[in-house]
C-alpha cells in the first residue's frame, strides 16, 4: 500500500472510501472491502481517505482507537492500494468545502464511497449532495452485527469504558493487544 501524507497523488482513476476509519472495525472492513471489490471492476486503485488525528477525536477530544501506524497496517492487510492521511488541524477544519472536491479531483474518482452523515470543510458545510455534484456518490449504510446493534468506534468506546472487552473484540474483528485501547 502506498501512504501519501498530507498530499493526494494524481490517479487516472480510483474508487474511493473517505472516513475517519477510527478502530478499522468490522463496520469500517466491510466498507473498505466493498471498495477494494469495486475498484478491482473498474480496473482502478482502491484508496481510503482519512484523517489524523480523527475528527471526533480532535473536536471532542474522544479516545483514539487506533494510532495511525495501527490504522495504516489494518489497511494495509485489507488490501487497500493507497491510504491519503489528512493532517487534521486548525487550518484543515477551516478550508472550504470545494478545496476538499478540487482535492479529490486528482484521484479521478470512479465513485466516492461516504456514510449518511458525511460532512467536510468549514463549519461542515460541504455534505453528500455536493459530492454528488462533482462524482458519482456511494452512501454506505451503517452496518450491524448480529444481534442488530450498530457497529461504531464510539459504540467500541463506550463498551471499552463499561470494561466489556470480548464484545468489544468481536466489533473490532481484531485483538486488542494491537490496539492502544487496552
Amino acid at each position: 500500500m502506498e501512504t501519501h501524507m498530507a498530499k493526494v497523488p494524481l490517479l487516472q482513476g480510483a474508487v474511493i472510501a473517505i472516513g475517519a476509519f477510527d478502530g478499522v472495525h468490522l463496520g469500517h472492513q466491510t466498507v473498505i472491502r466493498e471498495t477494494i471489490e469495486k475498484s478491482k471492476n473498474f480496473n482502478v486503485p482502491s484508496v481510503v481517505y482519512t484523517f489524523d488525528p480523527p475528527p471526533r477525536s480532535y473536536f471532542q477530544g474522544a479516545q483514539v482507537l487506533t494510532p495511525l501506524p495501527e490504522k495504516l497496517y489494518r489497511l494495509a492487510e485489507l488490501g487497500v492500494d493507497h491510504a491519503v492521511v489528512a493532517s487534521f488541524d486548525e487550518s484543515y477544519t477551516k478550508r472550504h468545502p470545494i478545496h476538499f472536491v478540487e482535492e479529490l479531483k486528482n484521484l479521478n474518482p470512479m465513485e466516492v464511497t461516504v456514510g449518511r452523515d458525511f460532512r467536510f470543510g468549514k463549519n461542515r458545510e460541504g455534505d453528500i449532495h455536493l459530492l454528488a455534484e462533482h462524482f458519482p456518490v456511494c452512501v454506505i449504510e451503517p452496518v450491524c452485527c448480529s444481534s442488530g446493534m450498530l457497529i461504531s468506534s464510539t459504540r467500541i468506546r463506550e463498551l471499552m469504558a463499561r470494561g466489556e472487552r470480548q464484545e468489544s473484540i468481536s466489533l473490532l474483528g481484531w485483538p486488542l493487544e494491537h490496539s492502544s485501547v487496552r
